[in-house]
């Protein structure tokens, strides 16, 4: 064999282990994207699900502050003299 051949043949490898990286790479990328996307759906499900439990819980409140209203009219801001007076002798003790 001349040394052009042993030099082909030694290209022929080189390239063959190019493109076994390039393979190799391109399976890993390929893993990746699968697991960011269902890494998404994941996110997507817990948002809803949190978006639902957001919704009920502002339900709930409307609901409390409709029934505080409802039941102590005093709580809207209107402030009794006589509850400052006696937030004045707490303070003095």
């Amino acid at each position: 064999m001349q040394m052009l051949d042993y030099g082909l043949i030694l290209l022929l490898f080189v390239l063959l282990g190019v493109a076994g990286l390039q393979f190799s790479y391109m399976f890993y990328l390929e893993r990746l994207d699968r697991e960011r996307k269902m890494y998404v759906r994941e996110l997507e499900r817990r948002t809803r699900r949190l978006n639902e439990k957001l919704e009920k819980a502002e339900e709930t409140i409307a609901q409390q502050s409709e029934q505080i209203v409802k039941l102590l009219p005093e709580c809207l801001g209107v402030i009794d003299p006589e509850e400052e007076a006696w937030a004045d002798i707490l303070e003095e003790r």
